[in-house]
């Protein structure tokens, strides 16, 4: 059990995502954790423990030459184990770019992010770059 509040620990997350730091992030997640990707493009559907998650977001960088990035754009807000934060995401893949707002929601307990669930300002235009694999 940690004292780490939910906001701690999705700030945590994010800091070690937007330097680098993979297995610092991945380390957060629960042994349990469940990804929701949205859409219905190729990495859409819900993807369960740290090994798939991992395999996702690998799938991710593959797909858009090593570019996709994800940024914390404003503060995460919390409502008890429930964490918003707004972030932005981006990628290239040859002459199509993907540049847009969202929200990544995190169910964090006990100081480990057991649930993600994300949002994007235009779910086609993601679907559309992705892909359908």
């Amino acid at each position: 059990m940690t004292t780490q509040n939910p906001i701690e620990v999705a700030d945590s997350y994010f800091h070690a995502l937007s330097v680098g730091e993979v297995p610092t992030a991945m380390a957060l997640f629960s042994p349990n954790v469940v990804w929701h990707q949205p859409g219905t493009n190729r990495f859409s559907g819900d993807h369960s423990g740290p090994e798939a998650v991992g395999a996702l977001i690998g799938g991710m960088m593959e797909v858009s030459q090593g570019t996709f990035a994800l940024i914390k754009t404003g503060p995460a807000m919390a409502n008890g184990a429930l964490v918003a934060v707004p972030v932005r995401f981006t990628g290239k893949l040859d002459d199509n770019a993907m540049d847009m707002a969202g929200v990544d929601l995190l169910t964090i307990e006990d100081g480990r992010i057991v649930e993600v669930h994300l949002f994007s300002e235009d779910g086609p235009a993601e679907d559309a770059f992705w892909g359908r694999g």
